[in-house]
């Protein structure tokens, strides 16, 4: 089954991603796509999807989605060194993967961070992601 990277969301403060389920009253339920467990955010919980965010390169930005296909174009069935690897590490996978990476606004730290939200969807979702187009196809079935 394909990701949703719109209802895949990263959480300020929170360990690593989470499936949106449903609006509350005051923000959103969402699940952890590690141990299933369900939680209650707040709307100023600085909650973001992955598909709203990119990376800069020298010509604009790169949709996560994008960089992700890259990284496993280069890594093939390997993990994505973790996010305590060595600052050289997650450069050279960067260079492989999107070499033409902005290295004056792509720091080390969206790095790990990008690694980290790899290895999670690797090991509990899936690195096929749903298009805008399957989006659109399958809002209109549940319509």
């Amino acid at each position: 089954m394909k990701t949703d990277l719109a209802r895949t969301l990263s959480i300020r403060g929170q360990h690593g991603l989470f499936n949106y389920i449903a609006q509350s009253r005051g923000g959103a339920i969402v699940e952890s796509l590690e141990d299933k467990k369900r939680y209650n955010f707040s709307a100023s919980a600085g909650i973001t999807t992955l598909a709203d965010i990119s990376i800069y390169t020298d010509e604009g930005e790169m949709k996560l989605s994008e960089v992700f296909e890259k990284m496993h174009g280069v890594l093939g069935e390997a993990d994505a060194p973790g996010a305590k690897a060595a600052e050289k590490e997650l450069k050279d996978v960067f260079a492989k993967a999107v070499p033409n990476y902005d290295a004056d606004r792509f720091y080390v730290s969206h790095m790990k961070k990008v690694v980290e939200w790899y290895n999670c969807l690797k090991h509990y979702a899936s690195l096929e992601f749903l298009t805008d187009e399957e989006r659109e196809a399958e809002a209109k079935k549940e319509a």
